[in-house]
């Protein structure tokens, strides 16, 4: 793995962490396109450098609301923070019971398969348009709905679905008012990669030998730097209702996957 191309898998995951059209299709689509043919050990360690850099880019974008909710959390009273802390625990109960269950079935998926990759890009692209088309609304997030756009994070781990468009989308079409529809996403998932990276450290057999570090060290920076960009971004795309346009990017671009796939 070069430099070069960490760097650029590195602006690719900072740009569709946050954008809604699939990180993880985003990546398989790179990954083929460079032939890239990194070692476990390597495509690992790229990984987890990778989401580090998107995870803290979420945190400094949202660090008021997070310095708010842990002071809240710490606080003897009932209060806003330990309401919607519940909310959080609720939505990632499917993600985690899928991760749990079906982990080895779902990273066969994750293997360069473009068929499946433009197929879930055009479901996110249907899903996109139909949220902007459903009138906007002040409704606010409620433990059932938490439950529901977790229930479409758990469905948005296969490479191809959105998970900030598809839960975004979600949230806006359950009647949540549309920037709270994306603060909940972009929080919500925080728990989930933390979690995740700390159960692929655990998971790894040994210890790294012969890791070249300065690509990991590239890629982490470059989607830390395009992760601060693109939530913000996103935040204020959200509130334009422009996610239309994403919805015909995911058609473009799944439409290319599948050609490239079959032929």
């Amino acid at each position: 793995m070069s430099t070069l191309e960490a760097l650029i898998l590195g602006i690719v995951q900072g740009l569709t962490e946050f954008l809604p059209i699939s990180s993880s299709g985003h990546l398989e689509i790179g990954k083929a396109l460079f032939g890239l043919e990194a070692s476990a050990e390597e495509s690992l360690f790229l990984t987890l450098a990778l989401h580090v850099g998107t995870a803290l880019s979420t945190l400094f974008v949202f660090r008021k609301d997070i310095s708010r909710l842990i002071r809240g959390l710490f606080s003897t009273s009932k209060n806003e923070s330990h309401e919607f802390a519940l909310k959080i625990l609720i939505s990632m109960l499917p993600a985690v019971l899928v991760g749990l269950f079906l982990e080895k079935q779902i990273a066969v998926l994750f293997d360069q398969n473009l068929i499946l990759v433009g197929s879930l890009l055009f479901l996110t692209g249907v899903v996109l348009f139909w949220a902007e088309k459903v009138p906007p609304s002040n409704g606010t997030v409620s433990v059932k709905k938490g439950f529901l756009v977790g229930t479409v994070q758990a469905i948005a781990i296969l490479p191809g679905i959105s998970r900030s468009g598809s839960t975004i989308a979600a949230a806006m079409i359950l009647g949540i008012e549309r920037e709270q529809a994306a603060r909940f996403s972009f929080l919500m998932v925080l728990p989930l990669i933390f979690g995740s990276m700390a159960k692929s450290l655990l998971d790894f057999q040994g210890t790294p030998e012969h890791l070249d570090v300065f690509p990991l060290l590239i890629g982490f920076l470059a989607s830390l730097l395009t992760g601060v960009f693109a939530c913000k971004w996103m935040l204020a795309l959200v509130k334009k209702s422009q996610l239309i346009y994403f919805s015909f990017y995911c058609f473009l671009v799944g439409g290319f996957s599948l050609l490239y796939g079959l032929f």
